[in-house]
């Protein structure tokens, strides 16, 4: 088994010592702070789970939103490996189904209740991204004590994401808002940090924000009760379906850069980065200053859409520069940008992916001529992103669909949501980018301190006026960025009746046809109880909007997503969380 390079950045040169855990007993070295998955494939481990149906799986989204990357930890199935800090000694193997053969270690321990505690806080931020630390920093700044609840390992988000052995408060770089946020967060006498717990649940109890935490290996349990919550869970890459997505090697350009930033490791040798927009271009760009060959940036639009609009570019320079520099670092490793055209297939070759890509024309149709075909070993693909509204839509939160078609949450100037006391701040109200979050943040830290009686709502608007004026600009921006980079229809015609739409339960486009043509199932919620389709353990967060879009082109109805986005309990936890800690044993 031979093992890829690791990145070569500034960030990863002088490494700590290995350590190592096995994996079907095979010795798999690994970084201090790495997670499972980025050991696995810095070994050139790809596959970790068969599914039910003899399909192999592996890495997909990376921030543990699809649950792809699930395998067996000392007997213990359903860990998901993008998530698991890797451990000297521990025993890994491949997750076969729903981890029936793990099922007898499994069962050595008990399901008893979790050690549950209730605890209360002023102010409850949901997300350590630039939106979650800006709102932290500016309730405490205004003399709120709050609690930042994250699911990652450390401070940051995507957009601040560290490497692995790293301190954070040593690796802070980014002299923006949100730069400035982490930096002022992790120092912050009246904030403290959560890293490695979940929400799972939550609610309004007599009108006070109710949430339920536990840890990531979901061993501890914790009832907050706040005085005010800012959501600022963000968001994840979304991903539409096309034949071979689902193979192993096909990873989210999000996951790329988590497994770069994070842990010095490269997705692949030999790389192909597709979809639309502009985080392509940042993603490309960073895989080859890492060393990578990147074989081509494919984007499904024109980006020369942006010379329609030269009063938004002028009045934003930095975003600009900052576009010229990733095209002058592509350049310099001659890696070509193919606008205009999309990857309309994937098929396993040997060690390679076989990708097939092809021009489109406006509306993302095949144009015909120009077909090629590249190999490579790991393809990144993104689409924009999906904001995170599951919580919000529990605690009854103002919904709205932003120009991509995602489900948003609305809020007013002061990022207040309707719900009394309920914040909310970056993606989850409409995707926009780390500043526009961090402002937003700011903001809605200072409106949660009025919330709790910290702040009068008059010193609140006199102090938000600054960062709102920032959020208009980012926003007219974002709009812009919107425009130019939008999904369009065209995919629909590139999905064959075998190509799987639901990676979770293994539901293909023909299934979906099959069942609206034979019942007349038109809506998400009929098509979930005859297929299954969205009740795997993602929740139907890889494949809730792709299959609404199925449906609605089958239809012709509008598509409906609440059946996908309501999520009473929001990622899959143990039994024994759920369990009364009062009850019998």
């Amino acid at each position: 088994m031979r093992r890829r390079r690791r990145a070569e950045s500034t960030d990863t040169q002088s490494l700590p010592r290995t350590e190592s855990f096995t994996f079907d007993g095979a010795e798999i070295p690994f970084v201090p702070g790495q997670s499972i998955a980025a050991a696995l494939l810095a070994a050139d481990v790809r596959v970790t789970r068969i599914t039910r149906g003899s399909r192999p799986r592996g890495l997909f989204c990376g921030i543990g939103a699809c649950f792809d990357c699930l395998l067996a930890v000392n007997g213990q199935p359903n860990v998901r490996s993008c998530l698991q800090p890797a451990r000297a000694g521990d025993a890994v193997q491949t997750q076969r189904g729903a981890g029936d053969e793990q099922r007898a270690v499994r069962d050595q321990y008990p399901l008893g209740g979790s050690d549950r505690r209730t605890v209360g806080a002023e102010v409850v931020v949901v997300g350590a991204g630039p939106a979650g630390l800006a709102a932290a920093v500016s309730a405490a700044d205004s003399g709120a004590d709050v609690v930042v609840v994250d699911a990652g390992q450390a401070p940051g988000g995507q957009y601040l994401r560290q490497p692995a052995g790293v301190p954070p408060a040593a690796a802070a770089d980014h002299d923006d808002a949100a730069g400035v946020a982490y930096s002022r967060a992790l120092a912050h006498p009246r904030v403290r940090i959560l890293s490695g717990h979940q929400v799972w649940a939550c609610g309004l109890d007599h009108g006070r924000p109710v949430l339920q935490v536990t840890d990531t290996p979901g061993d501890a349990d914790l009832e907050i009760r706040a005085g005010a919550v800012v959501l600022a869970p963000g968001a994840y890459d979304r991903v539409l379906p096309f034949p071979g997505w689902d193979l192993p090697g096909v990873i989210t350009a999000g996951a790329a850069q988590a497994l770069l930033k994070s842990d010095g490791v490269l997705a692949g040798r030999r790389l192909l980065v597709a979809g639309t927009g502009p985080f392509l271009l940042v993603v490309a760009a960073a895989l080859a200053e890492a060393g990578g060959n990147v074989l081509a940036v494919v984007e499904a639009n024109h980006p020369s859409r942006w010379l329609r609009r030269p009063l938004v570019v002028a009045g934003s320079p930095s975003k600009l520069l900052d576009a010229a520099r990733y095209l002058r670092i592509l350049r310099r490793h001659r890696v070509p940008v193919l606008a205009g055209h999309a990857v309309t297939e994937i098929t396993a070759d040997r060690q390679d992916l076989r990708s097939v890509i092809e021009g489109v024309d406006e509306a993302w149709r095949v144009r015909p001529g120009g077909r090629r075909i590249v190999h490579a070993d790991s393809v990144c693909v993104g689409f924009g992103f999906t904001p995170s509204v599951d919580l919000a839509v529990n605690l009854g939160c103002g919904l709205a669909l932003d120009p991509l078609g995602n489900v948003i949450v609305t809020v007013d100037d002061l990022q207040r949501t309707g719900v009394r006391g309920v914040l909310a701040a970056g993606e989850i109200t409409g995707v926009g980018g780390a500043i526009r979050a961090a402002w937003q943040g700011t903001i809605a830290g200072l409106a949660a301190a009025v919330a709790i009686g910290r702040l009068s709502e008059t010193d609140c608007v006199r102090a938000a006026a600054p960062a709102r004026r920032h959020v208009l600009r980012e926003e007219r921006f974002a709009a812009a960025m919107h425009a130019v980079y939008p999904v369009k229809p065209g995919w629909w015609d590139r999905l064959s009746p075998q190509t799987v739409l639901c990676r979770c339960e293994e539901v293909t486009v023909g299934r979906i046809r099959n069942d609206f043509r034979a019942y007349g199932a038109d809506d998400l919620r009929s098509v979930k109880l005859l297929s299954r389709i969205g009740m795997g353990p993602c929740q139907g967060r890889m494949c809730g909007s792709a299959a609404a879009a199925v449906l609605a082109a089958e239809s012709g109805q509008p598509p409906d997503l609440l059946p996908v986005i309501s999520r009473p309990i929001v990622t899959p936890i143990p039994l024994g969380t759920l369990a009364d800690p009062a009850a019998p044993r």
